[in-house]
């Protein structure tokens, strides 16, 4: 059984680095924070107010996510970003996201994610290999 509330909420930090550049992730030819490298910790964000919410057979997988990418984070740069749940309507569960570096805010977005059974998820992913 879980224990979702709304209003769970989480934050985490990183400190880009070149491996999270748009050069690097092929989304652009600058050296900043790529889009793919604030989605990906966004979403971490999300997985972390979930921790010990639920059922000990269940996860949740991303379904959707609507970015703005408002700023530039250069490398060397400190990223924080914050995941609120905000709505909870059967298995999908709702992120409403921020994200700042150390000079401004430079990202938003809306998250959706769906609880699932691990076991029945990864069983149905391998049985698409023939």
């Amino acid at each position: 059984m879980n224990n979702l509330t709304i209003g769970l909420s989480a934050e985490i930090s990183m400190t880009v680095h070149e491996s999270d550049t748009a050069a690097k992730w092929g989304s652009g030819l600058v050296p900043v924070l790529g889009t793919p490298a604030l989605v990906g910790l966004m979403e971490s964000a999300a997985v972390k107010a979930l921790d010990g919410h639920l059922a000990t057979d269940q996860t949740t997988v991303g379904g959707r996510i609507d970015v703005r990418h408002l700023a530039a984070t250069p490398v060397g740069m400190k990223v924080r970003t914050r995941a609120e749940l905000t709505a909870i309507e059967g298995r999908k569960l709702t992120f409403q996201i921020e994200a700042w570096d150390e000079a401004e805010k430079i990202g938003e977005a809306l998250h959706e994610r769906f609880m699932i059974d691990t076991e029945k998820f990864i069983t149905r992913a391998k049985a698409k290999i023939k």
